[in-house]
C-alpha cells in the first residue's frame, strides 16, 4: 500500500498528487515511530535520558499529527498546514540536536530520521501556496 496511491484515488484530487507533500507525511508517518520506538529505548539506559525521551515523544504526537493533516484532501486549510509543517520541521531538527547528544544506536537512527523528516517538511512546505 502506497501513501501517494491512496491520495491520488481521493475523488477531490483527480489523480494529481503533491509529491512532496505525500513523501512529507510518509515520513512523518515513520519519524512518529520511530522518535516513539527511541523514546521507549531511551527509558530502558542505565543513565538519565529524561530530556531526550521528553524530546522523542513531543516529536512523535507532532509527526503523527502532521502526518495526517498531510493526507486530507477534502477541503482545505492550508494555513494550518504550513503551522504543522513548520511545528513538524522545528520539534524534528530540536529532536535530532537532543538524540545526537547520546551514544547510542538507537538515538543515532532517531537523529537520522528525524533530519530526513525535517528535510522532506521543508520542500513540502515551499509547495503549500499562501
Amino acid at each position: 500500500m502506497s501513501i501517494r496511491k491512496m491520495i491520488a484515488a481521493h475523488p477531490d484530487v483527480g489523480g494529481h498528487v503533491n509529491e512532496p507533500l505525500a513523501e512529507a507525511a510518509k515520513h512523518a508517518m515513520y519519524c512518529g515511530l520511530i522518535a516513539t520506538s527511541c523514546a521507549d529505548a531511551c527509558s530502558a539506559e542505565d543513565m538519565d535520558m529524561t530530556q531526550c525521551i521528553r524530546v522523542c515523544l513531543d516529536c512523535a504526537d507532532v509527526c503523527a499529527a502532521t502526518a495526517r493533516l498531510a493526507v486530507r484532501r477534502a477541503g482545505s486549510n492550508e494555513s494550518a498546514l504550513r503551522a504543522m509543517l513548520q511545528a513538524c520541521i522545528t520539534i524534528c531538527d530540536i529532536c535530532a540536536d537532543e538524540c545526537e547528544k547520546h551514544d547510542h544506536e538507537h538515538c543515532r537512527r532517531c537523529a537520522e530520521m528525524c533530519r530526513e523528516c525535517a528535510r522532506d517538511c521543508r520542500e513540502a512546505l515551499a509547495t503549500i501556496a499562501y
